[in-house]
């Protein structure tokens, strides 16, 4: 008994004792220090954002006691409660009121109150008290500023830096007295850049061609070629699939089939062609109101289309159209100019300088198209697009639209933008409800952002134009920081879908804004961009981490290694697909149903139309992408949603990331991935190799390294067990029955079934499925 209670005290103190050095050493890694000079943007804004600007903000309805903080003049002022005091009075903290409250112990002049559940710690408050000291000095909010192109910095080791990109990653890390990475091994380093630029592994040809290449240029070599693959389209449309809310089917209860997908081919198209990017919006946003437009410029306006619509009949036809042109106008606000301006839907926004009217200013360019809310209820081919639609011909496709993927004769619609003869008066629609019109307003944008000139039309092309004004601070911007959290998982800065007072500060400014002048500087050329970004010796470096550097920056913002983290989902099935030889690379068409679990759909349907049953597909179909698997918005792909892929209901600029054992339940048992490792394992067999030489190029295939002695050593035991395990051919035969493609006829079936066991490990190896 006391030897247990001595044990016990013992555990106990150890506990205690880990505790306090866990503290102790966090303690000393965030222990924090006020700045020399304290910019309002950087250091005092977020603050005030977090704890004041609820009730001192933006909004008019919520503000308390008139005072407005988010405004110098107004800051300044003499209170409206006390005309002898004022809120902030520059170098005299001691005679602010913000100061005096928020430094107050008395509950009753504290602020932020208790009721409001806020608390400034210490820390604020001194960086507070040291702003006021220094001139309480207001800044325009940094995302509202015009980028402009700063020094290239100089930095102590210059030989480490591949371009521009690097003087400025470097900078910081000098800064910080933190070294990068080495450049990670070729093998590691191909496999990343393979899945950035084209979504697949290498081959075993790419893999031994490079690895052989010991020219100073292998590297760009092999980044040129990716580039001017056909599935480099393909990946870098993804992630545009996501922001233009793409899916095959309209939503809501009937959720119905829509035939939107030659869209969707066009955008591939336009990353291969490497359309520029203001191009590359502006006929999304205004191809049908271009000069003398043309069909592809057309087909492009899709985007504008995407949303859900309604085919429920009984529906308030005005509530639902009010409904598609507020999609657009969030969509408008979180893609391309990067804030959440739905926030001034029904109010003034809170933290933002933007009003409700300049909300439905932006609403306005919306308002004109020529639709309804309910067009039809669920019905034949003929409710598959919704007016304003295009028909695409079989003579459009052997044209202009050779790039669309039709694959019969059947009538192919698509829904498109089109706008009235006549204006469409445009309200402030009060508490955002769709019959409540309030004061009626003109087409026009945020003054915080940059007035709407009187050189642009008030329609969508002049809408388009203010866009890619280089004096808009946010365009470029938010472009720039979507394209670099592709390759990073992060943007510089992590709020990609707000740069507004409540999104984060970038971590990098200057080269934020230098990569958004060169990008605008040279014609928006996306190609160009990419390739800058995986040219970087940042981008080359190897994810291995060091402990200190876990300690210290365990999100990788100084960007002292690659970053590590699982690829999408879409990828996550193409990777299995490429590596067992399965994948048919057909570039667009409709999308096609692969396997999936039963009764899915069937128990989340209204009974009506072509999508109440799943119909799974056969042959080719079974093998396309991840990107062409159908999405019914109800009911999205299990497995892909499982890897967090976008269900597509509204605009998503970036995806979660997370790490569930459901992922881990998929690769083990989804029929795909069984039925890779089957193929994959009897087309090794049919090679005259030896069972380590079998293993080797199976692990090659799929996790694009060679494996090292210990793991061809497990993986060939392991082979060996399997063969016990399945030596009864009625237990094979149990293992081999999963998916449709054809076991080869005079194969062992129990050396098969061991075999694919085999695969299936390489498969559920974390590496496997992870960028490294």
């Amino acid at each position: 008994m006391y030897r247990r209670l001595f044990y016990l005290m013992l555990a106990f103190v150890a506990v205690v004792y880990t505790i306090q050095a866990c503290n102790s050493s966090a303690s000393q890694v965030v222990e924090e220090q006020i700045p020399d000079k304290v910019s309002y943007n950087f250091h005092v804004r977020p603050i005030l954002s977090d704890k004041c600007f609820t009730c001192h903000g933006p909004d008019a309805n919520k503000r308390e006691a008139g005072l407005r903080l988010d405004i110098a003049e107004e800051a300044y002022k003499a209170l409206k409660e006390n005309p002898s005091a004022h809120a902030l009075v520059p170098f005299k903290p001691e005679a602010s009121e913000v100061f005096l409250r928020i430094s107050s112990t008395d509950s009753a002049l504290m602020m932020p109150p208790k009721s409001s559940n806020l608390k400034l710690t210490a820390h604020e408050i001194s960086m507070i008290e040291k702003w006021i000291r220094q001139g309480a000095k207001y800044e325009r909010h940094w995302a509202f500023n015009p980028p402009k192109a700063p020094a290239i910095p100089k930095v102590k080791t210059e030989d480490w830096a591949k371009n521009e990109i690097d003087h400025f990653i470097l900078e910081k890390l000098e800064q910080k007295g933190v070294k990068p990475n080495a450049e990670a091994d070729k093998e590691r380093l191909l496999k990343r850049l393979s899945l950035d630029l084209t979504g697949l592994p290498p081959g075993i040809d790419v893999m031994d061609k490079f690895l052989a290449d010991g020219s100073s240029n292998a590297y760009a070599k092999v980044v040129e070629s990716l580039l001017q693959s056909p599935a480099y389209g393909e990946k870098m449309a993804l992630h545009w699939l996501d922001v233009s809310r793409y899916a095959d089917s309209h939503g809501y209860q009937d959720d119905n089939y829509r035939s939107q997908w030659p869209w969707r081919d066009w955008v591939i198209h336009a990353f291969n062609k490497n359309i520029p990017y203001d191009q590359f919006i502006t006929w999304q946003l205004a191809g049908d109101l271009m000069p003398d437009a043309t069909k592809e410029q057309l087909l492009a306006t899709g985007f504008n289309r995407n949303h859900k619509i309604t085919e429920e009949g009984g529906v308030i036809d005005e509530e639902y159209r009010v409904e598609y042109v507020t999609d657009r106008t969030n969509a408008f606000g979180k893609a391309l100019l990067g804030v959440t301006l739905e926030c001034a839907h029904c109010h003034d926004h809170k933290y933002d300088p933007f009003s409700q009217k300049e909300y439905y200013q932006v609403f306005a360019f919306f308002n004109n198209v020529k639709e309804v809310g309910l067009e039809a209820t669920v019905g034949g081919p003929e409710t598959y697009a919704k007016k304003p639609l295009m028909e695409i011909s079989n003579e459009d496709v052997k044209k202009i639209l050779s790039f669309v993927n039709k694959q019969d004769t059947s009538r192919l619609i698509v829904s498109v933008m089109g706008d009235r003869d006549t204006l469409r008066k445009t309200y402030i629609l009060n508490r955002g409800v769709y019959d409540a019109h309030g004061t009626e307003v003109e087409a026009g944008t945020p003054k915080s952002v940059l007035p709407f000139g009187k050189q642009y039309a008030k329609n969508r092309l002049g809408l388009s134009k203010w866009l890619f004004d280089k004096q808009n601070p946010l365009t470029s911007r938010v472009f720039v920081n979507q394209v670099w959290q592709e390759f990073f998982g992060r943007g510089l800065v992590k709020t990609s879908g707000d740069f507004g007072m409540q999104g984060e500060l970038p971590s990098h400014p200057e080269l934020l804004d230098w990569l958004a002048v060169d990008f605008m500087n040279h014609g928006w050329n996306i190609k160009r961009l990419v390739k800058q970004i995986v040219s970087s010796a940042t981008y080359r470096q190897s994810a291995v981490v060091s402990a200190e550097k876990l300690r210290t920056d365990p999100e990788n913002i100084l960007l002292a290694r690659a970053p590590r983290y699982r690829i999408p989902a879409e990828s996550v099935r193409d990777v299995v697909l490429a590596s067992s030889g399965l994948l048919v690379k057909t570039i667009g068409g409709p999308s096609v149903k692969p396997y999936q679990p039963g009764g899915l759909w069937e128990a989340a349907t209204s009974g009506r139309g072509i999508l109440a049953n799943y119909k799974q597909d056969h042959g080719q179909s079974l093998y396309r992408r991840g990107m062409y698997t159908f999405i019914k918005r109800t009911v999205p792909p299990p497995t892909m949603a499982i890897f967090d892929a976008s269900n597509r209901d509204q605009c998503e600029v970036k995806r979660l990331n997370t790490n569930t054992p459901l992922q881990a339940l998929v690769m083990l048992n989804d029929p795909t991935v069984l039925e890779a490792s089957r193929v994959l394992a009897a087309k090794l067999l049919q090679e005259n190799t030896a069972v380590e030489a079998k293993v080797i190029k199976a692990f090659r295939l799929i996790v694009c390294r060679n494996p090292n002695e210990k793991e061809i050593k497990l993986l060939s035991s392991y082979y060996t067990d399997q063969l016990k395990v399945f030596a009864q051919k009625s237990k094979a035969e149990k293992v081999l029955a999963v998916g449709e493609y054809p076991i080869p006829e005079k194969i062992n079936k129990s050396n098969l079934a061991a075999m694919m066991g085999v695969m299936t490990t390489i498969y559920n190896l974390e590496e496997t499925i992870t960028k490294t």
